[in-house]
């Protein structure tokens, strides 16, 4: 029976959670999710989960924050004066903006605290500094 090793291209089903039960992503209605294993196209953590895996295997993979979206960095978010951002733009805690980078690369960050004088913007990946855990059923190999 062949096996998964590092630069084979894959596809997976799978169910990603966080510690607290709540579902962040699946695969599920979808197309299986494909990708090369050792190639940096998805987390760490659970890229060194599939070597050694078949066909139709499947296993639950907990992934610690630092295998995943790395720790919560506090020097990625940014207070901005109000009166900088547009008056079209929605500014409820928890929603993602496009911004320009200054030399002009799109970046999402998220509305994470308002107040009267300034927005702050966390640039963060919204799983940054949790650990995961999914639930992986391999599809192919090949």
């Amino acid at each position: 029976m062949t096996q998964v090793k590092t630069g084979d291209t894959v596809r997976i089903h799978y169910r990603g959670t966080l510690n607290d039960g709540t579902q962040f992503d699946s695969s599920e209605g979808r197309d299986p999710l494909e990708f090369t294993v050792g190639s940096g196209q998805i987390i760490p953590g659970l890229d060194k989960a599939l070597p050694g895996m078949a066909v139709g295997d499947k296993k639950s993979v907990p992934v610690v924050a630092a295998e995943a979206y790395g720790p919560h960095n506090p020097d990625a978010s940014q207070a901005v004066p109000r009166d900088q951002i547009p008056a079209d733009i929605p500014l409820e805690i928890g929603t993602a903006l496009q911004m320009r980078t200054p030399d002009g690369n799109a970046m999402t960050v998220t509305v994470a605290e308002v107040t009267a004088e300034t927005v702050t913007l966390d640039a963060n990946h919204p799983l940054a500094g949790k650990d995961l855990n999914f639930d992986i059923e391999l599809v192919s190999i090949g």
